[in-house]
């Protein structure tokens, strides 16, 4: 065995007598039906399909005759611990688990249903299916081989009823399982997408920028050419060369950008679900920069946008300001309203506030009031990416601050960001 191969056996090892223990522990958590304890319903196959859901492990038939194993010893220990029959009954008693579990994990294996998880319903009734099976040989050993008994027909029925609700028990837990978690990564996506479009913006910006310093340089090549200044017409024209190659790299890095950022179905979210993203992210935010904030929201306006990454890029840069012009502690609200046809978002801080002299400069490029424990300064950036993006939108923007908070209130246009009805 290679020494690669030995840790990941190990992994699988480890798995498999976790689902074990997992399964026959909350087979314990049982319901008592019918002929004592010869037959007994418990949330083992529910834990044991569930984690196998979730992580399905490499080799199922052999983590159902693990668990199997597990879950015989464990109840033939809990009889000796208790003094409740000899060793010999014991196991005769509970052989039969062995067999159900072993019967389900093979039955899941060879039905695979892993494979079919796009259809919830489906793998529910093939895991009903495949307990039912497992129960009806379970029955039927203990039937012959502990206890003769009688099972007629309401007996099946309960053995029906109790493998489909516990099996789809198993899958509503499953399905609220990923729910959460693809809710974690539309977040996360969201707001990737959302750096990415502020980086987008900036790059058209900076592009512009690019070709208004190329032509200014090729213009003092040809003047300096024209005055018989050759060693500096050329020194020009070479500035001029590589700031056009800077421009072509940029270019490319913008396309890709572009790409990335295409308007498509998956860009349509609720406005009540971007600031549920804003907050959860601030959130993290405030505790990464050691700050106790308290969000609250009130959005008397709900709305589809095909506009999503750029709302969600405009707000939430706007509160992340707001987190860091916070002190230690302190308080943001959010509120979303519809005046005359116009978004009206309000982002409002317990902060310190901006003082006059500075209001009228806080959207340039460059400005900036923070500085690291170094006393290097931040870029600057983040207002005057709002300031394009609300530009973009044909939307507008007030900022007062009254030295105790401040108040940002932005205006956009519905038509420009709301889903269009076809």
């Amino acid at each position: 065995m290679s020494s690669n191969a030995r840790p990941t056996r190990q992994k699988e090892l480890i798995q498999m007598v976790v689902i074990a223990l997992l399964t026959a522990f909350a087979s314990e958590i049982k319901v008592i039906p019918f002929n004592g304890e010869l037959f007994r319903f418990g949330l083992g196959s529910i834990a044991f399909f569930l984690y196998v859901l979730i992580r399905p492990p490499r080799s199922l038939i052999q983590t159902g005759i693990m668990t199997g194993v597990v879950v015989v010893l464990l109840r033939v220990a809990g009889d000796r611990a208790f003094g409740h029959m000899e060793f010999v009954e014991s196991i005769r008693e509970h052989l039969p688990a062995f067999a159900f579990y072993m019967i389900y994990a093979t039955g899941l294996h060879f039905l695979k249903t892993k494979s079919h998880q796009t259809n919830l319903l489906l793998v529910g009734a093939l895991a009903a299916f495949v307990e039912l099976t497992g129960n009806t040989v379970e029955h039927f050993i203990r039937s012959v081989w502990v206890a003769h008994y009688e099972f007629g027909m309401r007996e099946w029925l309960l053995l029906i009823g109790v493998a489909i609700i516990r099996n789809y028990f198993a899958i509503g837990l499953y399905s609220a399982v990923i729910v959460n978690e693809q809710k974690r990564r539309i977040q996360e996506m969201m707001e990737l997408s959302s750096g990415l479009y502020t980086e987008t913006l900036y790059i058209e910006k900076s592009m512009k920028h690019i070709e208004q310093v190329t032509l200014a340089s090729h213009d003092l090549y040809r003047t300096l050419k024209a005055e018989g200044l050759l060693v500096y017409s050329r020194q020009a024209l070479s500035i001029a060369q590589e700031i056009h190659e800077v421009k072509k790299d940029a270019q490319r890095v913008l396309t890709g950008l572009t790409k990335l950022n295409r308007p498509d179905s998956r860009n349509i979210y609720r406005l009540s679900e971007l600031l549920r993203f804003v907050v959860n992210a601030n959130e993290t935010y405030a505790e990464y920069l050691h700050k106790e904030v308290s969000f609250h929201t009130d959005a008397t306006f709900d709305m589809e946008s095909e506009s999503a990454t750029a709302l969600l890029a405009l707000i939430n840069n706007v509160v992340a300001n707001a987190v860091e012009a916070l002190p230690a502690e302190g308080r943001i609200d959010i509120s979303a309203d519809n005046v005359d046809g116009k978004l009206i978002v309000q982002v409002r801080d317990t902060g310190n506030g901006i003082p006059d002299d500075l209001l009228p400069i806080i959207f340039e490029p460059g400005f900036t009031t923070k500085y690291n424990e170094q006393g290097v300064a931040a870029t600057g950036i983040g207002l005057s990416h709002v300031k394009d993006i609300v530009h973009s939108l044909e939307g507008t923007m007030e900022v007062r601050s009254n030295g105790q908070g401040t108040v940002f209130t932005i205006a956009l246009p519905c038509k420009n960001i709301q889903k269009r009805v076809e």
